[in-house]
């Protein structure tokens, strides 16, 4: 039969030798309230302050900074500090993808997707895919509208690759290259505003354009309505990505500016879209050079042609 002493809880004996051996110790009851921490206490005094910190990035992006700038801390003129800026998985790039083309409302693409790990290869490879998509189905679309015209000879554009990448590359690396200085500028003026680095806007501007690669290759469709559509579309999917992520970094600026902002980086999106499609898909029909036949009669007949 078990005795007494079986029966006692020996933890407790345990701690009791320990207080004993050392009285000057310090315990914690269970019924001593928990101390919530400063910095939890003033979350909870300010309840919009979390949204802010969603909303723009602020709340651990310090230390995200510093562990990306621990990341990048081989010399600029080393493979090893370029190699950084592809420095992701398959996966990390399909998830970007999939949050630019089903933007959260509410949530900001670059703390949400960017900021852990900017990197220049899905947008390096995004923008050379749409550069080949837009090209190849322009003379695609060209093709398919003259074809069963008895005088069309069909001519494969090749400069439209470079056209493409010329705008499209330009785009990329010009617009987010102009909107990162506004915004150190504007910094340096109003210290509400949130500077993103460059790498930042550049992925967000980069991840943004994939929307468009399915909507070249529909583009092929020869009616104008639908292509129009998909325009429409394409723009409210991709603007609200940079709608999203910008707008919370201006809008502690002034009303008149932070508006002008936004509404000018929706309109060079939007003429990067309708440019696209009117010079690739809706150009205004040339006329073909007339091929000479040769008669049998030693005469030579010419075919006019459109």
């Amino acid at each position: 039969m078990a005795t007494a002493d079986d029966l006692k809880f020996q933890e407790f004996d345990d701690a009791a030798n320990l207080l004993a051996a050392n009285p000057d110790a310090t315990t914690i009851s269970i019924d001593e309230p928990v101390e919530i921490p400063k910095n939890q206490h003033s979350r909870l005094q300010e309840p919009g302050r979390e949204e802010d910190d969603e909303l723009l990035g602020t709340d651990d992006s310090d230390k995200t900074e510093l562990l990306a700038g621990q990341k990048k801390s081989a010399p600029f003129w080393t493979f090893e500090y370029y190699q950084t800026f592809f420095d992701v998985d398959t996966y990390q790039v399909l998830d970007r993808i999939k949050g630019s083309v089903f933007p959260v409302p509410g949530k900001n693409f670059v703390r949400l997707y960017i900021r852990s790990n900017p990197d220049l290869y899905g947008p390096f490879w995004i923008c050379a895919t749409l550069v080949f998509t837009i090209a190849v189905s322009g003379n695609l679309s060209n093709f398919f509208i003259h074809l069963g015209k008895p005088t069309y000879h069909y001519v494969p554009e090749f400069r439209k690759v470079s056209i493409a990448a010329t705008t499209i590359y330009a785009y990329a690396w010009l617009v987010p290259l102009a909107l990162w200085g506004f915004l150190m500028w504007r910094n340096s003026k109003v210290m509400s505003i949130v500077s993103y680095s460059f790498l930042e806007i550049v992925c967000v501007y980069g991840y943004s354009l994939f929307i468009y690669i399915p909507t070249a290759i529909l583009w092929i469709i020869p009616q104008k309505v639908v292509r129009w559509v998909l325009v429409v579309f394409s723009l409210c999917l991709s603007g609200s990505v940079l709608v999203m992520t910008f707008w919370p970094a201006v809008r502690d600026d002034n009303r008149r500016i932070a508006v002008a902002t936004v509404a000018t980086i929706l309109l060079l999106h939007a003429l990067l879209a309708v440019g696209c499609l009117a010079y690739f898909f809706d150009a205004p029909e040339l006329d073909i050079p007339a091929p000479i036949i040769p008669a049998h009669n030693g005469t030579t007949v010419i075919t006019k042609s459109h």
